[in-house]
Formats: structure tokens, sequence, C-alpha cells
């Protein structure tokens, strides 16, 4: 039987992430040899166009040399008139690039914190050795070079622990609106504020968390608001979100592109995620051509 949302607030409880069953999977991923960062990408099931589009920019592996880093898609189940159509050509899409994980559950909004959850499940399955995480939307750009040689240093053995950064987020307001899309009821979470969290668009962490937030959200009330959520499980754990380098680099809001801009970026949500071909072609230049880039190499 397909399971399709929780019903009640008990339900929620027990939702994830051992109930649900892979229906696509990636067990051998990292068996070989562990990454030394580890791109994981919740996407729709019919976005085949963002997934090829990242199989062709930041999320390509071998991007940076001397540096293992893999990719998975993680999607739930496709819903409506097309969903069967839009399963075959995902299982299709799978046996061609063996990136997508698939569970049965369905894929919205709503369901975030599952998908997130099952992520961190799938980590600790089938991942542990990796050193770090990303988890990150399909309508951002990533700076991998950035990210890898600035904020995380394959250098630096071992890797961090405890760790995990991105755009940090206090005092966050509670939207008590029934016609706000992050509408939270006071039942679900009283209080004025949320606690310190990282926004979910992208943020990095060390694979020893993956266990840790697991066992805290076993005793953590769930929340559809998955990055507040995993914010809730790292109070839990008394472990507060470090600052990256620059507290501008991971930049959650559309983000016209600029060349010059951007190597200064970790992350940043694209205006216009359908011409990250077009802008991942053109960056590949501004390392020759920015001053700023430059001065810092």
């Amino acid at each position: 039987m397909l399971r399709t949302k929780p019903t009640s607030l008990e339900d929620y409880n027990i939702a994830y992430p051992a109930v649900y069953r892979y229906i696509l999977n990636e067990p051998d991923k990292c068996r070989e040899m562990s990454p030394f960062l580890i791109l994981m990408i919740p996407v729709a099931p019919a976005d085949h166009a963002a997934r090829d589009a990242i199989r062709k920019t930041w999320g390509r592996e071998g991007l940076i040399p001397g540096v293992i880093i893999w990719r998975i898609f993680y999607v739930g189940l496709p819903q409506g008139d097309r969903a069967l159509r839009i399963q075959a050509a995902l299982e299709k899409e799978s046996r061609e690039h063996r990136d997508i994980v698939q569970k049965d559950f369905l894929d919205s909004y709503r369901n975030l914190t599952i998908k997130t959850m099952m992520i961190l499940d799938w980590l600790a399955s089938y991942c542990p050795g990796a050193s770090y995480v990303m988890k990150i939307d399909t309508d951002m750009f990533l700076n991998v070079d950035y990210l890898v040689n600035k904020v995380l240093d394959p250098r630096r053995v071992p890797p961090k622990q405890d760790f995990m950064t991105g755009r940090i987020i206090n005092f966050g307001i509670i939207r008590r609106d029934p016609g706000s899309k992050w509408y939270m009821p006071l039942a679900l979470y009283p209080g004025c504020f949320y606690p310190q969290y990282v926004s979910g668009v992208s943020y990095v962490f060390s694979t020893d968390l993956v266990p840790k937030i697991l066992q805290a959200s076993q005793s953590v009330r769930p929340i559809f608001l998955e990055d507040v959520y995993v914010g809730m499980c790292l109070q839990q754990l008394g472990i507060h979100p470090t600052y990256p380098p620059d507290s501008s680099s991971f930049s959650p809001f559309p983000t016209a592109y600029n060349r010059c801009r951007f190597l200064g970026y970790v992350s940043a949500t694209l205006a216009q995620p359908e011409q990250l071909l077009q802008i991942w072609q053109d960056f590949q230049r501004a390392k020759f051509t920015c001053y700023e880039w430059q001065q810092g190499h």
C-alpha cells in the first residue's frame, strides 16, 4: 500500500524514516569509496530538466580534481493524472544515471520534513563514511570550488565535527495567519520565535551529525518546515550552527546573476533557474576576468 500523508499529529510522529519503503535506491553509491562531499538534492519527480541541468553543471561528479563528490537526487511519489507516466520516465532515468533515490510517500511541500529525514536515514545506512553532506535545492547555483576549498578544506584531517553551516536564521518569526504558506498552529509549535536554524535552500554539515539528528528526532515533535525542524533537533542536541566565513556567502533570496559577484557565493537562489546551463558556462570565465578571484588565488 502506498502511503499518502500523515492524518494526525500522532501519525506524523512516526512518519519517518523506516515506515516507507524504497522504490528506487543506490545502496552501492559509497560502497567502494567514501566521498569527501555528497550532494543530497530533493527534487520533484517530474523535474527531469532540473536534474539534467545539475548533472551538467555544479552536480557533475569529478568537478574538483582530487576531491570525490557524489550526488543523489531524492524524490517521493508523483501525483496526479500523469503519475504513472512520470514514474516510468523516472525509473528509466534512474537506470541511466544511477543517482536517484525514491521512497513511497507522496512528494509534496507539506512532506519536506519526511523527505529530509529520509535523506538522513539513507546517509546513515549507505554513506556513513562521507566527510560532509550538502542538502541543496534544484533552483540554486552552487560554487563548488568555494565550498570545497574555502569552507570545508579537504586538507583538514580529521573533518570537522558537530558542524553545520549556511544562512543562519535567528529569532525566526512564526506565522500564525492560516492563509500563509508557512502557517504554524499554536498547538503544534507554541512560542514567539523559532530556535536558531539554517535556511533549508542550501546547507552543509559534517556526517557525524546524521545519527545524532536521527536520534534527536525521536524526541522532537515534527513540523512540516524541514529547516526549522532540523534546527529544533540541533537545539535538542545542544549544537549550534557555525557561521560561514562570509555571512553573505549563502544567499537564500532570488539573485540576479552577476559573474564576479557569484564568485563570492557558496550558493545563491537563482532568479531564473531555467538559465542554469547558460549561467554555468559563463561563470567558468570568472576566474580569468574577475579581479576578486585573481586577488584570492
